[in-house]
């Protein structure tokens, strides 16, 4: 990350409740770009539950300065939307200091209707700011 350069971030999407998805991804993309940064790297996973191994691999890219994650988990039947959002933050959350990299969590859910969520979108362009501002201030920061 040297000084100076452009944020290049790494979207990890899911593909599960695409039709939100799809339009959380433009909204973050425009919202990188509003703010000085850029969306470098996308990888397309099936659903939330599968983003680590995503995560993951684009916090060992030493191109990327940060990566969003982007999903939205829906009330079902039973508490899986727990479960899936619980353990799919867990290990972002690790990841992101295993890395010392901002990995931020763009992630709606879990307990929403699809009305909701719809409502949610902008969860993205959270995450996309809260990645720019923990790039540039660590950055700022110096031992």
């Amino acid at each position: 990350m040297a000084d100076n350069k452009e944020i290049n971030i790494g979207f990890v999407v899911a593909e599960f409740n695409r039709d939100l998805t799809w339009q959380m991804e433009l909204l973050g993309k425009e919202h990188a770009a509003f703010l000085g940064a850029k969306v470098t790297k996308t990888i397309y996973v099936p659903g939330v539950y599968d983003m680590p191994l995503a995560v993951k691999k684009m916090a060992e890219d030493k191109s990327l300065d940060a990566v969003v994650t982007i999903g939205s988990v829906i009330e079902g039947a039973t508490d899986h939307d727990q479960v899936v959002v619980a353990q799919a933050t867990r290990k972002i959350t690790d990841l992101a200091l295993e890395y010392n990299k901002p990995i931020t969590l763009g992630i709606a859910g879990p307990g929403m209707t699809r009305l909701e969520a719809s409502e949610r979108i902008d969860y993205s362009k959270r995450a996309v700011e809260a990645a720019v501002k923990m790039v540039r201030r660590l950055k700022e920061y110096k031992q």
